[in-house]
């Protein structure tokens, strides 16, 4: 089970974000992978408008969290820099927004035995073209996701590559 997109723009991929951001939950993890440049800020910066969050989002690659607030509490993070298991586990992520936070990872696949085993992971890479194409690739993980599958199908359809 997954689901392939297509985007052709920065803009793109944050009315992606924009779209999933109405299916999120309190405490809701997502996993963002991809190489340096993938665009998983810009897919952050559509969830978080999408939630209503008026402050700029920007990268947390230095700040580690970076929280928002709009409809839901919005933990942005970034364990690129983190070495060690345990600077991760002294994040107290659950913790976050009273444990209500929506948790946006990103590089969250290196440290996803942390998260909540009821997650989606998206995967975003460069497409082969010039410019700001993107392919984003979103996995269910567990039953929240599975049964909220159909919806996002539907709200993705728009950058939704032919099977």
């Amino acid at each position: 089970m997954r689901i392939e997109l297509r985007t052709q723009t920065a803009d793109d991929t944050r009315a992606v974000g924009e779209a999933l951001a109405d299916l999120l939950r309190p405490r809701d993890a997502v996993i963002l992978t991809g190489e340096l440049g993938a665009g998983k800020t810009t897919l952050v910066q559509g969830v978080a408008r999408g939630l209503g969050v008026q402050e700029p989002v920007v990268s947390p690659t230095f700040t580690l969290i970076r929280e928002h607030r709009g409809r839901l509490h919005v933990a942005h993070v970034d364990v690129y820099r983190l070495d060690r298991i345990q600077d991760v586990v002294d994040l107290a992520l659950d913790e976050l927004g009273d444990g209500e936070a929506v948790l946006l990872v990103e590089w969250g696949d290196a440290i996803e035995e942390l998260l909540p085993a009821d997650h989606l992971t998206i995967e975003m890479t460069s497409a082969e073209t010039e410019g700001d194409a993107r392919r984003v690739v979103l996995t269910p993980g567990g039953p929240p996701w599975v049964e909220r599958w159909e919806i996002l199908e539907h709200a993705l359809a728009p950058w939704t590559v032919p099977a």
